[in-house]
């Protein structure tokens, strides 16, 4: 059989990771990609809901799916198909629609799949590969949907994770992003009812992959600030040759009277702790994060303490969003929402405080070592392209690549790992020579 395959993605890396599973699945049996203007037989969309803007996209993809592959068979999966099944069901074109992710496996048999895999191969269109360990979160933060259609804790088995890392570093990937709905949970669902010392954590899984042969390196995606522990962090410095220095803090506030409001779990006190007991640990590790402006409610006062906990946590890079009401959430209902411009300019202020502080952070790299990941080559400009273990964009000349190793192919350079310094640091940017 050959069949054409079209896969569109919305939402997070856990999302991307398990299209991408399902492509590979249908594969096996004969899909092939769809290109340029080829019509599809099968599309698939995987959906998000974090918003009502991600309802709305998801909508749009699956009618522009509907109208240029008029004969295809449409399934939808993810978040929105989850929350609202019914609503998406009579989306045009729309054949099926998963509502659990669990059941993804039980999907691709449907079609036809034997061999359900249990790991990605390889991944496609990524140089940084991501790796989802677990799923579920148990959580109820007052602004967000996700712990409604993803409730269940479900962590994937360690040998299949150390598995499919094999794999993906087989494949050429020299960075794995290790990613779930709730990362610091991990193993948190076999944990119950055992006694502490037989506990499996994040911690265990990251050893038993750091021994794992090759040249690659291991990032963690976006975790709570109370699950960076010592023992975490002590592998993290135990491992130092394959675990990045950079840890992705979820802060969402820097005030705790709207942390509260949020339903967060901690203070911004204890969140500058664990920021600090990073540096004690680490060697000059990049810390990024997540904050939202104009939660409802939001005082001027309350902006200021988000400022100033943003500045003293000493922040590398920081993702701001503006809120937006979640239908089905405490927080689409709270009152004193704050009005659109007042919000807008609260995200400039704080996008104008983001580019300080990664300016004193990029500075403060000068001189030091960093390990590039060649992302692309930009044969025009001379340089080779990436990203740093500390998450930075950086660039270093093609030249010096190309005398290091002349007999390889610029192409070539993608995905490999280059020991290299700081010599320069711009807005966005970093400047790299080779390591001598």
């Amino acid at each position: 059989m050959t069949a054409k395959l079209r896969v569109h993605t919305l939402g997070c890396k856990v999302n991307q990771y398990e299209t991408e599973l399902v492509r590979q699945g249908l594969s096996t049996i004969g899909y092939e990609d769809a290109s340029g203007q080829d019509q599809a037989d099968l599309c698939v969309v995987n959906t998000c809901t974090v918003t009502d803007t991600g309802d709305a996209k998801s909508r749009q993809v699956i009618r522009r799916m509907a109208r240029d592959n008029p004969d295809a068979r449409i399934v939808v999966m993810g978040c929105y198909a989850t929350r609202a099944p019914d609503e998406v069901a009579k989306l045009p074109g729309v054949v099926e629609v998963l509502e659990d992710k669990r059941e993804l496996g039980d999907l691709m048999g449907r079609f036809g799949v034997i061999d359900i895999p249990t790991g990605l191969r390889g991944f496609a269109g990524r140089k940084r590969a991501y790796v989802k360990v677990q799923d579920g979160c148990l959580l109820r933060c007052s602004y967000c949907i996700i712990p409604m259609v993803r409730p269940k804790l479900a962590s994937r088995p360690v040998d299949h994770i150390v598995d499919e890392v094999t794999d993906l570093v087989e494949a050429g990937h020299s960075e794995v992003i290790l990613t779930g709905i709730h990362l610091g949970h991990f193993g948190v669902d076999w944990n119950r009812n055992q006694p502490r010392e037989n506990w499996t954590r994040l911690s265990h899984l990251l050893v038993r992959l750091a021994s794992i042969p090759g040249e690659f390196r291991i990032r963690l995606s976006s975790i709570e600030a109370t699950e960076v522990t010592r023992e975490l962090i002590g592998v993290m410095t135990e491992h130092a040759d394959k675990i990045v220095p950079h840890m992705h803090l979820c802060l969402q506030s820097g005030s705790d009277s709207v942390l509260r409001r949020m339903r967060r779990r901690w203070s911004s006190r204890m969140f500058l702790d664990r920021c600090n007991l990073l540096r004690e640990s680490l060697d000059n590790p990049a810390i990024t994060t997540d904050v939202i402006v104009g939660f409802p409610g939001e005082t001027d006062q309350e902006f200021e303490q988000t400022l100033q906990t943003c500045r003293q946590a000493g922040f590398s890079k920081i993702h701001v969003f503006p809120f937006s009401k979640r239908r089905g959430t405490p927080a689409a209902e709270m009152p004193d929402q704050v009005d659109k411009q007042l919000k807008a300019e609260r995200v400039d202020r704080l996008q104008e405080l983001e580019a300080e502080l990664r300016g004193n952070y990029y500075r403060s790299l000068i001189g030091s070592d960093a390990e590039l990941l060649v992302e692309s080559v930009d044969q025009d400009k001379g340089q080779l392209i990436g990203t740093t273990d500390r998450y930075a964009v950086a660039t270093l000349p093609l030249e010096q690549a190309i005398q290091f190793d002349p007999n390889t192919e610029m192409k070539q350079f993608e995905n490999r790992l280059l020991q290299t310094k700081v010599v320069s640091a711009e807005a966005n940017s970093l400047g790299l020579s080779l390591r001598s």
